[in-house]
């Protein structure tokens, strides 16, 4: 019988952190030690964020380099991690009748590798990305989370990926070890009691229960969204933590949920 695998959301930040060694990237590469290995890892990236829901299909998905402004080097990093197929038609019959296209252009994005290339630095688990319908409210995406959440029971690690607080007009460019914004605190810390108390509905409704701060930290949903669909997951043994935590340049949320 095979375990159940945990789900985890990553704060992925800065794509310069698929180069750096920092408390960061060490850590997602000690999550993917401690972690069982899975079968295969479903990933929910903000950086697929399009109408509709499709799902990658091609069995050499390509590394996205979707960005602009980043030093050479970042351009040339590789993930030449397998895809499957196979998860992606499970996928498709687990959330039908919901159309779900399947996709042979998409690999993928910043989003996902730059954390992977820690946490699996040899590329050698398949790799689907699901892309996030920007059409639908976040009571959808939780929903979707929940519709996915037997793969966690067949070996499947099921990932998010985005920022808990992802404020970028509010970033403190060029500062060095710049001091959370104070809205930022408390929003992650309300955000925190709330995923240890096990109450998801305020969490989905974050934009009327969450008060002023959560329009400073989601300016845009795209990078909280990845959240949900790992909520949705959850069961009533799951144990939570935050492997992962910091605020970077004041607004960017680099904290990690476990589920497991």
């Amino acid at each position: 019988m095979t375990e159940r695998m945990p789900a985890v959301f990553f704060g992925h930040g800065n794509p310069m952190n698929a180069l750096f060694t920092n408390h960061y990237t060490e850590a997602w590469a000690g999550l993917g030690n401690a972690m069982r290995r899975p079968k295969a890892i479903l990933c929910l990236s903000a950086h697929w964020y399009v109408p509709g829901a499709a799902i990658t299909v091609s069995t050499a998905p390509r590394t996205i380099h979707d960005f602009g402004g980043f030093p050479p080097e970042l351009y040339h990093v590789q993930y030449p991690a397998p895809g499957s197929p196979e998860l992606a038609s499970r996928v498709q019959s687990l959330l039908a009748p919901l159309p779900v296209r399947r996709d042979e252009h998409w690999g993928l994005d910043h989003g996902t590798w730059s954390v992977l290339c820690h946490a699996y630095p040899h590329a050698d688990v398949p790799v689907v990305q699901l892309s996030i319908d920007e059409t639908q409210p976040a009571a959808f995406h939780y929903e979707i989370g929940r519709r996915l959440a037997p793969l966690r029971e067949e070996g499947v690690l099921i990932i998010g990926s985005g920022n808990l607080i992802h404020n970028l007009h509010a970033y403190a460019w060029g500062q060095h070890r710049p001091e959370p914004y104070d809205w930022a605190l408390r929003f992650e810390g309300r955000v925190r009691e709330l995923l240890l108390a096990g109450e998801s509905a305020p969490l989905v409704q974050y934009d009327e229960k969450l008060g002023r701060e959560a329009l400073l930290a989601v300016p845009t949903p795209d990078h909280y969204l990845p959240l949900l669909y790992v909520l949705g997951t959850r069961t009533a043994a799951d144990q939570i933590s935050f492997p992962v935590e910091g605020i970077d340049g004041g607004s960017i949320s680099m904290l990690t949920v476990l589920l497991d």
